[in-house]
C-alpha cells in the first residue's frame, strides 16, 4: 500500500505539500496540486482517516440516533440524512434507540467515544441528563423531528399542529362528531403535541375529547391494536380513530378487521405520518404527511453549520393532509370512457404494373 512519502516522491514535492493538497489548503500552487493528485491516482493512495482525524481534530463523521428504525418514517429520515451528509463530505453512523431512553443514551455514548464531529438525535424522552451534558460539553447537536424543551439546541421539525387542525376540520366537514385519538408517549414532544393539537382542534368546532376517547399508545403497532380494541368495546364507540403515528394506525386497522368491521362504513381511520403502504390498503388511508426527506436534509445542513462555526437556526417545515377514502370521503369520479380512435381504411393498392413481354422474333 502506497504511503504519503511515496506520493511525495512520485509528484516531486515535499510530504508537507502532499498533506496540504489532501487537506485542500489554499497555499498550494495549481501545478503542485495537479502533480500530487496525479500521483495519488497513479499509486492508488488512500489517506489514513484515523491518523488524519488526530491531526485535524475532525473525523468528518456525524452521529444519528433515531427512535425506531422499523418505522418507515424514520427509515426515510435516515436515508435523507445519509444522502445529504455524503454530499457535504461527511459519513454517518446510525444508532437505533427502539423507543428506549437507555438504548438512546447507549448509542450517544458510543458515538461520542468515536469522536464524531456532530450529533443528530430524535429523542425518545424529555429528561436525559446525558443529552444535557452532551450539549453543555460543546458537542454540536441538532434535534430532528422531536426535541427536549428547555435545551438550547436547534430543532428541525414539521408543524404538526396546523396539519392536525386541518385534519379535524376535514373530518368535521364529513359529518363526524365522535373522534378518538391513539396518542403517542407523553414523554415525547411529538406525542404530547399531537394530542394537545387534536383536543384544541375539536374545541374549535365545539366538540369535546372525553377521556374514554383518548388512548395511550407507544408509537408501536401493538398499542394501536390494544387501544382500538378498547374503543370498540365502549357502549358508544367513536366514529373516527385518529392514530398519532403510522404503526399505531396499522395496528388499529388490524383490530377493526379482526372484528369483521369495515373502514369507513363502520368506523373511520386517519393517521399521522403518511407512508407508501397507506395508498395500498383498502380503502387507502387518509393521513398527515411530513416532508421527511427535506427534514433530514435540513437537519444535516443545520448541524454542519454548527460544526463549521456558522450560526445554527431552527427550522419548521409544513406538514399537510393527504385525503384518501378511509374517513368516508367520496370516491374519485370515474374517468370518462375513452373512444377508440377511428379505424382508417387500408391504403388503396396501386394496380400491379406488368413488365412488358418481349416477343421473340422469328
Amino acid at each position: 500500500m502506497a504511503s504519503i512519502k511515496d506520493v511525495a516522491a512520485e509528484a516531486g514535492v515535499s510530504v508537507a505539500t502532499v498533506s496540504r493538497v489532501l487537506n485542500d489548503h489554499p497555499s498550494v500552487s495549481a501545478d503542485a496540486r495537479a502533480r500530487v493528485l496525479a500521483a495519488v491516482g497513479t499509486l492508488g493512495y488512500r489517506p489514513n482517516a484515523v491518523a488524519r482525524s488526530l491531526r485535524t481534530d475532525q473525523t468528518h463523521t456525524l452521529g444519528l440516533v433515531i427512535s425506531d428504525v422499523m418505522n418507515p418514517y424514520f427509515t426515510e429520515l435516515a436515508r435523507s440524512v445519509e444522502e445529504e451528509a455524503r454530499a457535504l463530505g461527511y459519513s454517518v453512523i446510525i444508532g437505533n434507540a427502539d423507543e428506549r431512553p437507555d438504548l438512546q443514551d447507549h448509542h450517544v455514548r458510543n458515538l461520542l467515544d468515536r469522536r464524531i464531529d456532530g450529533l443528530l438525535v430524535s429523542p425518545t424522552d424529555g429528561g436525559s441528563p446525558l443529552m444535557l451534558d452532551t450539549a453543555r460539553g460543546g458537542t454540536p447537536m441538532v434535534f430532528v423531528d422531536r426535541w427536549i424543551p428547555g435545551m438550547e439546541v436547534p430543532v428541525v421539525r414539521a408543524d404538526g399542529r396546523t396539519a392536525v387542525r386541518d385534519l379535524v376540520a376535514h373530518l368535521y366537514g364529513l359529518g363526524h362528531r365522535r373522534l378518538a385519538i391513539i396518542a403517542g408517549p407523553a414523554a415525547t414532544t411529538t406525542g404530547q403535541e399531537r394530542v394537545d393539537a387534536f383536543r384544541e382542534a375539536l374545541h374549535a368546532h365545539g366538540l369535546d375529547l372525553p377521556d374514554v376517547y383518548t388512548g395511550q399508545g407507544d408509537f408501536q403497532a401493538d398499542s394501536g391494536r390494544r387501544v382500538t380494541d378498547g374503543f370498540l368495546d365502549l357502549p358508544e364507540p367513536p366514529e373516527v380513530v385518529f392514530a398519532a403515528d403510522n404503526l399505531m394506525a396499522l395496528g388499529a386497522l388490524d383490530a377493526i378487521r379482526a372484528r369483521g368491521l369495515r373502514v369507513p362504513e363502520d368506523i373511520a381511520l386517519a393517521a399521522f405520518d403518511d407512508i407508501p403502504w397507506f395508498v395500498h390498503t383498502d380503502p387507502p388511508i387518509t393521513a398527515i404527511a411530513q416532508p421527511t426527506g427535506e427534514l433530514g436534509r435540513a437537519a444535516v445542513r443545520a448541524l454542519v453549520d454548527r460544526i463549521e462555526g456558522r450560526p445554527p437556526k431552527s427550522v419548521a417545515l409544513t406538514a399537510h393532509v393527504v385525503v384518501r377514502r378511509s374517513c368516508g370521503e367520496p370516491a374519485p369520479p370515474e374517468p370518462p370512457p375513452t373512444e377508440p380512435p377511428p379505424t382508417e381504411p387500408p391504403p388503396a393498392q396501386s394496380p400491379a404494373v406488368r413488365s412488358p413481354v418481349r416477343r421473340s422474333q422469328t
